[in-house]
């Protein structure tokens, strides 16, 4: 972080910064991965530029030639098989989800969500695909479905919730979106 009053609000733009040296941390070994979900968590929630400085005062400064963040862009992907991704990980902004010939279970109802919004890019063929939201959550739905069942739920999230663009297309498949398990038509683990 720069010599910035402690006391002003912190941007986007400095959110984004610290989440740059976190993921460097990382990638190098100076973080473990819980270490880093939790700072991540906390610099996404900072009010103010002085809630940023003490999630990097130990570990070394990234450049502004920096690559993009790892939460930057990610794919999660089911063919022929069936992939659950949940409890407390990293989500990325921009996050592309794929499922053909099998099921695709994505909860985000306790991963760590890099910013006020993300994007989802759906594409499921022949295919299942879940997502469960977390509670707070406000769901934009721009999905596209060609002999598809979706299901989007969500709507308005509660005061401060992540926004959860949903984008993409269902063909000959099934897209659930929703907060509530009971939603997802599966039986839930022992």
């Amino acid at each position: 972080m720069n010599a910035l009053d402690p006391a002003l609000r912190a941007s986007d733009a400095d959110r984004d910064r610290v989440a740059a040296v976190l993921g460097e941390a990382l990638a190098t070994g100076r973080l473990t991965s819980l270490e880093h979900a939790d700072r991540l968590d906390a610099a996404y929630d900072a009010v103010t530029v002085g809630d940023l400085v003490p999630l990097t005062r130990d570990l070394p400064d990234v450049t502004a030639a920096a690559a993009v963040p790892a939460t930057e862009r990610q794919e999660v992907a089911a063919v022929f098989s069936k992939v659950v991704r949940g409890g407390r990980w990293v989500a990325a902004r921009h996050t592309t989800l794929r499922a053909a010939f099998g099921a695709l279970i994505v909860d985000l109802s306790e991963a760590v969500l890099p910013g006020r919004e993300i994007t989802l890019a759906v594409d499921s063929r022949c295919a299942k695909l879940i997502v469960r939201v977390p509670p707070d959550a406000h769901v934009i739905d721009e999905i596209g479905s060609l002999f598809a069942k979706r299901h989007v739920s969500g709507g308005t999230g509660g005061e401060g919730g992540p926004v959860i663009r949903v984008t993409g297309k269902a063909t000959f498949g099934k897209v659930i979106v929703s907060r509530d398990r009971t939603d997802w038509n599966i039986p839930s683990a022992p």
